[in-house]
This record gives structure tokens, sequence and C-alpha cells, in this order.
């Protein structure tokens, strides 16, 4: 019996309770009033919920009564063995080994299937993350939300949503032309400008310029020697981010290039489409956003008094290019730094009549650190100034990167010990995982070796303590992947796949897949191994949720 399966019967039982009382067309019971989860010590069953403690009130009961004859019913249900009720009115369910067993010929059977589920299922999803400017490379910050953006891509498409990977091209402004002069300066041999970018790239990407240009480019007018820097630089500094990224198993969907909101006359569109709404108004010769009249702390300047758009115009008019595009749902993920511009975003997505944190949210990470012999490391070779990715990447590989980057909540700061993820050893979390699925393949090969196949499945046979907690974490990952999407937390899928991987190897040290020394395979044998494919394809699963290969042998 799948969790989904138990679930059906849980809601059928409730959902009769309530016409018995003739309460069905006032209390409406969904699958999601129905959550089962794992009890924290399994001697109180396989699964509870807090069903009757939901519904007691609205029953007119008191929630152990409810339980009770809740309890009761669901006793009656073919695959449950045993049902307690605890406390103020948790439900303890316990199936039988076959009931509980069935579920590892369930897995192997869906393959990558298994876990998904229809959460988002058709909901357009537009997910920008990275969108770092094309002035360097990426930082340690980005790097963060390169894999925790591409996990939440991936937990989200597992649910039915339709994502859109975008990355926000910052190509207009301020900071091109110091990347310009920038190169510039390299080029002429100069000092690099006070307010402009160092490092070594600068002068990699100035002499890949020099090399492109027909002719020597320093010696064109230094305006118009700037402007080839600027043109040619960009974009290949922009292919430079484009292969890290790749490297790193990030791609995206779409590029969108800042500039084009202005040549394309979008900035005008979202203005002229505010001002119908009543939200802008005029004063002390700039034009305003009423932004105040949606929370924000003030009202916000959008053509400024000499005529250019402010940094809020180009937000109003991406947001709505991407709502024009047919997303229903908008991600932005932003770096510690751009906490006190929530609140104008949220005010932006109100005045265009949309709802805050619904059309709109925006998820705020915070900073990474990475230490070496337990110190920090504050700079990169190649950049000069800040750790970047492939300072991470030389370091420890992409595996380990993705994974240590995206098994921590974005809300908090982490360390990121680079001895501790090059280790072969258990206290690596990466390694622990990804050794638990070279073993799953490692006893698969075992099993060939001594004629263990999987012809037979007699799911009563998994009855070992190491079994039940085994099969109970295996059912475990569809709950797990939703609560990902739903809070928007892809670390709760790594640190489930580490849990996983403890349980499953604490199987392995219990219950043998291939017999000893002359022992005959019977099915006990068989049907364990389709317990370990499970695991093996479960991990799996899991992994590859977070970007994170699943090796054979290690």
């Amino acid at each position: 019996m799948t969790p989904a399966e138990l679930s059906s019967s849980l809601l059928a039982v409730v959902s009769g309770v309530l016409e018995r009382r003739g309460l069905a067309d006032e209390v409406e019971v969904t699958p999601a009033d129905v959550v089962l989860e794992r009890p924290r010590n399994l001697d109180h069953g396989d699964w509870t919920s807090n069903v009757a403690m939901k519904f007691a009130k609205r029953v007119g009961m008191n929630p152990r009564e409810l339980a009770t004859e809740i309890a009761g019913e669901l006793a009656e249900v073919d695959g449950v063995a045993d049902i307690d009720v605890a406390g103020p009115g948790f439900v303890n369910i316990r199936l039988d080994a076959a009931a509980a067993g069935a579920l590892a010929k369930v897995i192997v059977e869906q393959g990558e299937s298994f876990g998904r589920g229809d959460y988002y299922e058709g909901v357009t999803i537009d997910l920008e993350f990275v969108s770092a400017n094309p002035t360097g490379p990426i930082h340690l910050g980005g790097v963060r939300w390169a894999a925790v953006g591409d996990s939440l891509a991936r937990v989200f498409q597992a649910q039915g949503a339709l994502v859109t990977r975008e990355y926000y091209f910052n190509d207009h402004g301020g900071q091109i032309d110091r990347f310009a002069r920038s190169l510039l300066a390299s080029a002429l041999g100069e000092p690099t400008p006070e307010d402009g970018y160092g490092g070594l790239y600068i002068g990699d990407i100035a002499a890949r310029v020099m090399a492109t240009h027909e002719g020597d480019v320093r010696e064109l007018p230094r305006a118009e020697a700037q402007e080839v820097f600027r043109s040619v630089g960009v974009d290949f500094m922009f292919a430079d981010i484009k292969k890290s990224l790749h490297d790193f198993g990030v791609d995206f969907d779409v590029y969108f290039h800042e500039n084009s909101l202005h040549e394309s006359k979008a900035v005008e569109r979202a203005v002229a489409r505010l001002r119908e709404l009543g939200h802008i108004y005029e004063a002390e010769g700039a034009t305003w956003l009423k932004t105040s009249d949606f929370g924000d702390d003030r009202d916000r300047v959008v053509i400024k008094t000499d005529g250019e758009a402010a940094y809020i115009a180009g937000d109003l008019a991406y947001y709505l290019d991407k709502r024009e595009r047919g997303f229903e749902r908008n991600l932005i993920m932003l770096g510690a730094d751009h906490h006190g511009y929530v609140g104008r975003m949220m005010a932006m997505c109100a005045a265009f009549g949309d709802e805050p944190g619904v059309n709109l949210e925006i998820l705020i990470g915070q900073m990474v650190n990475l230490l070496r012999d337990g110190e920090p490391l504050r700079m990169s070779k190649r950049n000069g100034t800040v750790v970047t990715m492939e300072d991470l990447v030389d370091a420890v590989g992409v595996d380990a990167g993705r994974y240590s980057l995206v098994r921590s909540p974005v809300n908090s700061s982490i360390d990121i010990d680079l001895d501790l993820l090059t280790r072969r050893s258990n206290d690596n979390p990466v390694f622990y995982v990804q050794y638990a699925h070279a073993r799953t393949r490692a006893v698969a090969r075992n099993a060939e070796a001594a004629g263990v196949t999987r012809e037979a499945f007699e799911a009563s046979l998994l009855s070992h303590p190491t079994e039940a907690a085994l099969l109970g974490a295996l059912a475990e990952l569809p709950r797990v992947v939703r609560q990902a999407a739903e809070l928007r937390e892809p670390h709760r899928v790594a640190r489930y796949v580490e849990e996983l991987a403890g349980t499953y190897h604490r199987w392995y040290d219990s219950c043998r897949v291939t017999p000893l020394g002359d022992e005959e395979v019977t099915d006990l044998h068989r049907t364990r191994l389709w317990l370990n494919e499970a695991a093996g394809q479960v991990i799996r699963n899991g992994l590859g949720l977070l970007g994170v290969s699943a090796p054979d042998r290690m």
C-alpha cells in the first residue's frame, strides 16, 4: 500500500463520517486535509495523521472521540494491521508487512516518475535567478542561486509546473560603461579606473577583444575604442558566464536583455498602463508611482526630472512583460543586499492589480563563506576580489559544489568547508549519499553474479525492522518533493536523501540480498533485491532533483 492509497482510504473514511452526520455539504474535506506523516518514534506506527484534530470542532466532537471513530473504520481497510489513537487525537497507523512491502515493487516499476506529483499541474512559473551583471565572473552568492534556483525549477517541474528559467541580462546602465573603460585601460596599459573593475579576467577579455577586431582598436579615437570594448567585451564576458553556468549544470530558457526594455518602449507602455489605473502622478518635475498606497514606505520616482528612466522603471516594464508572456507566478531570487527592495516590488505588483506573494514572489538568499584549513577564503585568483564559481568547482567539483549550496535554507548564511567536501568519508554529506547509491549498484551486481533475480516478489517477507524503516523512508519522497515545491525549499530534498542514505546503510548491515556460501537462493533474497533497487531509484530521483549525479561506482 502506497502512502497515496492510504491517504485515499483515510479521505474516504473522514468523508463518510461527515456524510453520516449530515455535514457533507457544509464541511469540505480535501486530500490536503488528510496528510500522513512518519512518526518520530516508529514504535508508534508507520504513519500518523492529525485529521481528527483538524475536523473535530467543525463536526462538533471531541478530537479523541472523532479519532476513535475514524480509527474503527480505517482498521477495516485491507493492509492496515493496527490503529492506535494517541494524545489529543492523533491516529497512528501500522500496515501489515505485505501492504508495506508492496511499495518496493511500485517504486521500481514507476522508476523516475516516483516522487512526482501534480500540485502545480499546468501552472506557468517564471523563475529568475543568478542574473549577475556581465561585468565579471559569477561570485559565490550568484553560485548559490545557480544551484538553488535550478534545483527549485526541477522540484516545480516534478510537481507538474511549466517552468521557464530566466536570466535578466543587465546590459543597460553605468556598470557597463565602467566595464568598457576598465577593458580599454587594460588594453592601453593604464591603471584601472577608480570606479572600474580589476582582476586578471579584465586583461583576458581585453586581449580577446583586440585579437578579434580588425586593425588595432587602440588606435581608434578613445570614445570609439571604448564602444568597441563595450559591445564586444560584454559579449565575451557573458559567453564566459553562460559557459560557467552550463558546466555547473545550469542552463536558462530565456536570457532577457534589460536594454530591450528601453529600445522597445516597454517602459513607456508600463507607465501608461499604471497611469490608466490611476497610480501615476507628476510632482517636482518628475513622474511618480504611488507605491505608498500599496504598503511601500514612500512613493517612487519612475521618470526623473531630466527625462531619464529611474531604476524602478525597468522593473515595471519587465514585470509587465512577464505577465504579458503568460506567467501566472513570477519568482525572483535576490541576494541579501536587496532586502530593502522587496517592499517596492510588491507594491508595484499590487499597483498592476496583481496579488503580491502569488503573482510575484521574491526569495532573499544569505551569504556563503568558503573555509579552507578553518579560515575564510576571500580572494579569487582570477577575479582578484571575490570567490567565484570556478574557484568552488576547481576546489570540490560540480556535484559537491551544488549539493553543499543546496542543502541549507537560503535564508541562512552558510560556511562551506572545502577540506570536508574533498574527503571520501561519511562526514562529507554528498559522498555519504552518493556512496549509498553506489552501494545499491554494487549489491545489484553481486546479486546478478550470485543468480539472484527479480523473478519473484513476496512483499510479506520484508518483515525485518530495518526493512520496515527503509520502506517508510522510501515512501516519504512524494511528500518531501511536494513540500519542497510548496515552501520553495529544495534543501528538504537534500536532507531527505541524507536520512534515506543512513537508513539504507543500516538495512545493508542487517539484511543480505545475496546468499552466503552454498546457501540456496530464496524468494526472500529476490524480494530484497526489489527493495535494494527501490532504494537506489529513490536516491537517484532525489539527487536528480538537485542536479547531482548518482554514480554506480565510487
